[in-house]
């Protein structure tokens, strides 16, 4: 989907509604945005119906690949814990970073958006029941209701068992998994052709009712969200100068990497120019061919940031507070969901809609964010092409990281 296509929708849904807010009828305002909202429901519907099965097959396939692929070679597995390690510590900061600047910004507070009918609203933290609703009574149940804890729950658990099979049976189940997500992320394409429609029907709606205030909330989203991505920035650099010292000048030959990923709000795009940039600059081969792709795969820093910043800016502008506990719950849930969807169009706000209904945040609220989606995929793509940068060289080691392959 281009994304000059959705801005334009966006731009003129948020004109055509101004106008109708200033020159319309309350009538006339009430029956034009409860069509436009109709039409951006269907949207959403299309988008829910994608979450689980996506959700599920990505999940175990992912889990049982790595489980399966183990490589017994020397100085793999110490390159491997490494790069893992690096994965946990840059996605926890990314996310709590993002819940901990939008708790400080409230950028969607001003909205004061009326709450969907039939949204669940969040219960108060209950340690017993939690741990009660972690396991699916059935996973057939679990997906019929969305419910993305237990589908995590049951994906991470059916992902180890099938990579600890050995024989073409469990080759088999992987590649049909694979094959099941790679459908879904199709099907996704297919979905967000629809973006610019829904778009503009959805701004159309909230301006309509609830006029200019709206843009004083994008401004601040906008502008926190990319206040936040330089934060992470600096503590990913500094984090990475204690751990590998004056190797980290490598990074210098990133910078135009990330700016092409910038401008084209693709991180994949850069995939291939990336890896040469390390190996030219003395990273050894095999440890970007082992931790780079790996890297596109769970440590998308950019895509963790946005999506813990979003959805505290969802429970914002619906007027919704989430407790400590519900906010660090609702951390740990998108840790998981967000790992695996590299190749997904939009792939964040898949991740998002698969979170929000867990913890009582109206999925309308993805389409307040769609319309700028674009220009925050840019940032968000030019700091996961940087983590996986510093990621990459942190996995080498301070004694490896300059050495020629």
């Amino acid at each position: 989907m281009k994304a000059w296509a959705i801005l334009g929708a966006l731009c003129l849904g948020a004109v055509l509604g101004l106008a109708l807010h200033q020159g319309g009828s309350q009538r006339s305002i009430a029956i034009l945005a409860d069509q436009a909202t109709l039409v951006a429901e269907l949207f959403l519907r299309l988008i829910r119906m994608i979450v689980a099965p996506l959700v599920l097959a990505m999940l175990a396939a992912g889990i049982a690949g790595a489980r399966a692929g183990g490589d017994q070679e020397s100085g793999t597995g110490r390159i491997v814990l490494r790069a893992m390690a690096w994965f946990v510590a840059a996605s926890l900061a990314s996310l709590l970073l993002g819940l901990l600047l939008a708790d400080w910004l409230r950028p969607g507070a001003s909205l004061h958006l009326a709450i969907p009918a039939g949204t669940s609203k969040p219960a108060g933290f209950d340690a017993h029941a939690f741990l009660l609703h972690l396991v699916p009574v059935s996973v057939a149940d679990a997906m019929a209701r969305n419910d993305t804890v237990q589908i995590v729950v049951f994906a991470v658990l059916f992902g180890a068992a099938i990579g600890s099979i050995a024989g073409p049976g469990a080759s088999r189940l992987r590649t049909g998994l694979s094959d099941l997500a790679d459908a879904m992320l199709r099907l996704t394409a297919l979905v967000m052709r629809l973006a610019p429609v829904a778009v503009f029907c959805a701004l159309f709606a909230l301006f309509a009712r609830q006029g200019p205030a709206l843009a004083h909330g994008y401004a601040l989203f906008v502008g926190g969200f990319y206040a936040a991505m330089l934060v992470l920035w600096a503590l990913m650099l500094g984090a990475a100068r204690l751990l590998i010292g004056r190797r980290i000048g490598v990074l210098r030959g990133v910078a135009p990497s990330m700016l092409l990923a910038f401008a084209t709000a693709s991180s994949e795009s850069v995939f291939p120019q990336l890896a040469a940039t390390l190996e030219a600059d003395g990273v050894p081969a095999r440890v970007v061919g082992l931790v780079l792709p790996l890297g596109y795969a769970f440590n998308l820093d950019g895509s963790m940031l946005f999506q813990s910043f979003a959805a505290m800016f969802i429970a914002q502008a619906y007027g919704i507070a989430l407790s400590p506990w519900q906010q660090a719950g609702l951390l740990l849930v998108l840790m998981a969901t967000s790992k695996g969807t590299a190749g997904v169009p939009r792939a964040a706000i898949v991740s998002l809609a698969a979170v929000l209904p867990a913890f009582g945040l109206p999925d309308a609220g993805l389409l307040l964010i769609l319309g700028i989606d674009h220009l925050l995929d840019m940032g968000r793509s030019a700091t996961s092409v940087l983590g996986n940068a510093v990621a990459t060289l942190v996995a080498a080691g301070p004694r490896e990281a300059m050495r020629r392959a």
